[in-house]
């Protein structure tokens, strides 16, 4: 676990403080009008330690966002760190040429897989982000079966790149562009909480995956054959909504039926965040292809695709990329792979990440807009839903103005961005854990009252329960 002397949050100015305001305003003038983060979070950092990240003006906040993910160990893990200083003074940079640090990564990343997975697996190295990874993984599959379409679902993110974005969900991000990558399939994913069937999960028999096999079942379904399904377990962007364990294994069984490669797209899932090194671990299945990104590079850019080998039918230079030959980020992600075995950190995650749900659960108890709290390990949200005068995204969004005055960080996710997203280190601890439940209880207390809705657990009359069923 990671120590620091500066622990706690510490919050003294209003934000954005005077410092942070100067160069937030600078970025406005001088960056892309797509910057996401600092419109919604306004703050600017100076640095971190740890689980927790300061700004210009001295406030230190608990970092629940960590990257997006790409932090596993929070901010300035000391063994990351060093062993990205040592691969400094040897080299940087290699194309795809081998080196004694990149294979020493290519052999602990094998030898994560499960069972003997790793024995059949290759890898091939991509560009540096998550969407590289998706791009290659497509093209791989392509490739292998002939074939030119692909499955994609409901609430799915893949990226944001003219291909990547074909194979998302959010329709509002595409729906200038033009023609994108065609060939694109969407299907129900297993979202209980808000069933795209109408269903409920004690009754329903898996409609979402028997109707996929349906479709492609069926001579008349107008789906032809895909190249490939790519699926996400946990969808991240869509809402933190993990898939239901049937579905997955039923999807498993219609792929290998049909000769169509399943890809899993582990970019946010992966390296350690839901409790196992991979989602897939936790679902008994075994993915045709792999993407690993974010944490992968133990905090440094980094894409890779892990695959059965009889799908490695590129020639020489089918897929290439100038930067995947990232030495710093194989120094650190070895690194970091390291450090979660030896700390036991796989452990961790799934202890802490069922003390943060249960403190989540016992606060969707007294509140009755908190609707739903999901997730797997430390991959945690908590929908939220409308009140009597406010929408779901309202509430949500004075949620995450009242938690960062607190010295909480976090993001919004899912439909409407209604979903408070919990992404923290991966060796967060109990304390701190604590300090966040206590900090985004206050949050919601206060929203609670801004709303005008009186607590469930103070006024249990029928009109509260009726809101809340």
């Amino acid at each position: 676990m990671t120590t620091t002397a500066q622990t706690g949050v510490l919050v003294r100015t209003e934000l954005p403080g005077p410092r942070s305001r100067l160069l937030l305003d600078e970025q406005a003038a001088t960056e892309s009008s797509a910057r996401t983060y600092p419109r919604n979070v306004p703050v600017a950092l100076s640095g971190g330690h740890g689980s927790y990240v300061e700004d210009l003006d001295g406030n230190r906040f608990l970092d629940f966002l960590a990257g997006a993910g790409v932090l596993a160990l929070g901010h300035g893990h000391p063994e990351l760190v060093a062993a990205a200083h040592r691969q400094l003074d040897i080299a940087t940079h290699s194309l795809d040429f081998p080196t004694e640090v990149k294979q020493e990564f290519t052999r602990r990343l094998l030898d994560l897989l499960p069972g003997d997975m790793g024995s059949r697996s290759k890898l091939h190295f991509c560009g540096p982000t998550g969407a590289d990874g998706i791009d290659a993984a497509i093209k791989l599959c392509k490739t292998y079966t002939g074939r030119g379409d692909v499955i994609a679902f409901h609430g799915g993110f893949h990226g944001s790149t003219q291909s990547t974005i074909a194979l998302t969900g959010l329709r509002s991000s595409k729906e200038h562009l033009g023609n994108l990558m065609p060939g694109i399939s969407f299907f129900p994913y297993s979202s209980c909480f808000r069933c795209p069937l109408s269903l409920k999960p004690d009754s329903c028999e898996i409609n979402c995956a028997s109707y996929l096999a349906n479709v492609l079942d069926d001579p008349n379904g107008g789906v032809r054959r895909p190249a490939a399904v790519i699926l996400e377990l946990v969808q991240g962007e869509g809402g933190v909504v993990p898939a239901r364990l049937e579905f997955v294994q039923q999807l498993r069984e219609i792929t290998r039926r049909l000769d169509i490669p399943l890809i899993i797209d582990e970019v946010q899932s992966g390296c350690g965040r839901t409790g196992t090194w991979y989602a897939f671990e936790q679902y008994g299945i075994e993915p045709d292809v792999v993407v690993s990104s974010k944490a992968v590079g133990g905090g440094h850019p980094a894409s890779v695709i892990i695959y059965n080998e009889r799908l490695d039918g590129w020639k020489a230079g089918a897929h290439t990329g100038t930067f995947r030959g990232n030495q710093l980020a194989f120094a650190a992600g070895s690194a970091l792979m390291r450090v979660v075995a030896e700390d036991g950190l796989l452990d961790n995650v799934r202890e802490v990440g069922g003390q943060l749900r249960q403190g989540l659960l016992e606060l969707k108890d007294r509140f009755s807009f908190l609707g739903d709290v999901r997730g797997l390990g430390l991959m945690l949200g908590v929908e939220v839903v409308p009140t009597a005068d406010r929408s779901a995204s309202e509430v949500a969004d004075l949620i995450r103005r009242a938690a960062l005055r607190r010295g909480l960080l976090f993001e919004l996710a899912g439909r409407d961005d209604c979903v408070v997203r919990f992404l923290p280190p991966l060796n967060l601890d109990p304390v701190e854990a604590a300090e966040a439940l206590a900090i985004f209880g206050a949050a919601v207390a206060e929203v609670a009252d801004e709303c005008g809705r009186p607590h469930p657990s103070e006024t249990q009359d029928a009109d509260t329960e009726a809101v809340r069923s």
